[in-house]
């Protein structure tokens, strides 16, 4: 059977109500964070964000924040321990009758692709493993767009970044494929995981409203196309995501259980 939406068929049955507001630090035509603002849509109020150093430290510069929750900063190799340490200090409280239940929060780690699927590799893998019940958001931009766009695991063949550039001595740009993260999280067997892209509103609300009916980790690979580090039009981004999901680069799908369906 060919995948359905259930919850989100229509643009308008998304909630206009804002959960990420406007005005951050952020680059312009950040995709990663056109992408966490629908899903903060769906998430709703009730969230902790626990966010890796990367691009997205520039969300919340204090004393300011765009989030209508709450917001912790870790270093680029901890949030899913200090994902950890929210869910157990929730569960103590509520154990201990000190949070009703309905107060309960959704913990959702924030962090770009050098975390992801380098630095804080292990930690999500022993988060995974002890069935942290978390949301990890990941914003990949295929590269550190942070500290100077270099090359991550992210990157994929031929692409250039600022260590890896175009020349006539090494054309081909960065010479090591992507590192397929997707199937990674998915050998661990984790009860939820999709792509999204900004460019699919409807796509991207419905599989976190899928994604809600499971107790366990769940990844969000969210395609961040980056116009500083990849060079083009800051208006032009969600025509570069629309690309990017249509020519096959960026395939839209989602896994339970680890069966695979595309979307």
């Amino acid at each position: 059977m060919a995948w359905q939406r259930e919850t989100y068929k229509k643009i308008k049955q998304i909630p206009a109500e804002e959960y990420v507001l406007p005005g951050t630090a952020l680059c312009a035509g950040c995709g990663g964070l056109e992408a966490l603002r629908l899903a903060a849509k769906v998430l709703g109020e009730k969230v902790v964000y626990v966010n890796a150093a990367g691009c997205f430290t520039l969300l919340a510069v204090y004393p300011f924040t765009p989030f209508k929750g709450s917001w912790l900063y870790t270093t680029m190799g901890s949030a899913p321990a200090g994902a950890q340490g929210i869910r157990d200090a929730l569960d103590v409280l509520i154990a201990k009758h000190r949070l009703p239940k309905e107060e309960d929060l959704k913990v959702v780690v924030l962090a770009g692709d050098g975390s992801t699927y380098e630095m804080a590799l292990s930690a999500t893998s022993a988060a995974i493993y002890r069935n942290l019940d978390f949301y990890y958001f990941c914003y990949d931009n295929e590269a550190y767009g942070n500290t100077g766009v270099q090359l991550s695991a992210a990157t994929p063949y031929g692409a250039q970044t600022s260590t890896t550039p175009c020349s006539l001595q090494h054309p081909s740009g960065a010479v090591r494929e992507k590192k397929d993260l997707f199937a990674i999280w998915r050998a661990h067997r984790p009860p939820y995981m999709a792509t999204i892209s900004p460019r699919h509103p409807l796509d991207l609300a419905e599989k976190f409203a899928r994604a809600a009916r499971f107790t366990g980790p769940k990844l969000f690979l969210a395609l961040s196309a980056c116009p500083t580090g990849w060079g083009f039009d800051p208006a032009q981004t969600t025509e570069v995501a629309k690309l990017a999901v249509e020519t096959g680069l960026w395939p839209l799908k989602e896994a339970i259980h680890g069966e695979v369906t595309h979307t």
